[in-house]
């Protein structure tokens, strides 16, 4: 199973200078807990955002075009065709962080969809590629709290490819 798990904001912004445009531990928490114990697929500039550390209990794949590209207790690949058959032999799910040029490039490929809708407008210059929606049925959406630290309202979805 080969699924993207994102968070957006009303506009489709993904990201701003290769980080989040938000804090929202809320999602952070749901990407944890839905990641853990999968492999994560991310871009090399995803991966450069967030430290370039690998999250603990995952196994982290780091997809670059950069054949010499090197990084510590990390899986590397060099196509997204390597991807898409690495998921179709896993038992295990294959969830893909992004950036939004993998997002591209893999979308006819993803299964499931993890969508955080977070219902702001911010400001960044990286998107989430356009989604045919019809051909997605949306099978789980669960209302995020808003509280003293998650401070936009939000809400989680799951959909299933038809």
């Amino acid at each position: 199973m080969l699924a993207a798990i994102w968070a957006q904001d009303k506009n489709g912004l993904i990201g701003k200078d290769n980080k989040l445009p938000w804090y929202l531990p809320n999602d952070l928490r749901f990407f944890k807990n839905t990641t853990v114990g999968n492999t994560l697929v991310m871009g090399r500039k995803t991966f450069e955002g967030m430290g370039s550390r690998p999250l603990p209990d995952r196994k982290t794949i780091i997809l670059t075009k950069d054949p010499a590209y090197k990084a510590e207790n990390v899986q590397i690949m060099h196509s997204i065709d390597e991807v898409v058959a690495l998921a179709k032999q896993q038992t295990t799910p294959v969830f893909v962080a992004g950036g939004a040029e993998i997002f591209r490039e893999l979308l006819p490929h993803f299964d499931y969809l993890y969508r955080t809708f977070i219902d702001e407008n911010f400001s960044g210059e990286v998107y989430m590629p356009p989604v045919d929606w019809s051909q997605w049925k949306l099978i789980d959406k669960k209302e995020g709290v808003v509280d003293e630290k998650n401070h936009y309202k939000h809400q989680f979805e799951i959909y299933k490819r038809i």
